[in-house]
């Protein structure tokens, strides 16, 4: 059977079924392997960074696959706000390469849920698309309805970092009990980390046994 042919969504060049060419791929902003295991910010062995030990987060680790810089921040500038769904595909991809082998067991894939008038307005949860593109392929079930988004907040990416903890403050709810259930949460973002926190705190004061945060791109700089 003959293989569907496009242009990288970068470069232009033949992709072949890919988004992005196997040169571009590569040149994607990796996030180097020396990470605070809780927050994904870089450390120079690995160690937990000063922050997380000052002020520890709800979630127990984080996962993230690149550095939220060009070009990846304008590919999901054009997936969250200009429809390109079909770049879900290929973000799917790049967070799976990012998950260790070796991580310990996850019950459920939980993404970062948005308001009813958020979806009105984008079409699609563009979390819940990169959680049911990983559910299929890691054979994981995708939790779509117990974590809610129970009231509006301002945009994140609008407010300086200080603000953002207040920002999100009991902005989620988990009505349904996930006693004992080892979660990853899914988003597509993380800059300051505040709505993971508030996210995951809700899941703990539902019963989650865990918390972790996989995470497509990682902010370095908190803006």
């Amino acid at each position: 059977m003959v293989q569907p042919s496009q242009q990288c969504t970068l470069c232009g060049l033949h992709s072949g079924a890919a988004a992005l060419c196997a040169p571009c791929w590569e040149d994607l902003p990796w996030l180097p392997r020396s990470l605070c295991p809780r927050c994904a910010l870089p450390t120079p062995g690995g160690e937990v960074c000063g922050e997380c030990l000052r002020h520890a987060p709800q979630f127990d680790a984080t996962c993230a696959a690149l550095r939220y810089e060009f070009p990846l921040a304008e590919l999901l500038h054009a997936y969250k706000y200009r429809s390109q769904v079909g770049l879900a595909r290929a973000f799917a991809g790049m967070l799976r390469q990012a998950v260790p082998q070796n991580s310990d067991p996850i019950d459920t894939l939980v993404p970062l849920p948005v308001t009813r008038v958020r979806m009105r307005e984008r079409g699609f949860n563009q979390a819940a698309e990169l959680a049911k593109l990983l559910g299929k392929q890691l054979s994981l079930p995708v939790d779509l309805r117990s974590l809610r988004k129970i009231r509006e907040t301002r945009p994140q990416m609008a407010l300086p970092w200080y603000e953002r903890r207040a920002n999100v403050r009991g902005a989620f709810a988990c009505d349904v009990s996930i006693a004992g259930k080892h979660v990853a949460l899914i988003d597509d973002v993380m800059t300051t980390g505040a709505t993971v926190d508030a996210a995951s705190r809700a899941l703990k004061q539902a019963g989650a046994q865990s918390v972790v945060v996989w995470v497509l791109a990682r902010a370095l700089r908190q803006v």
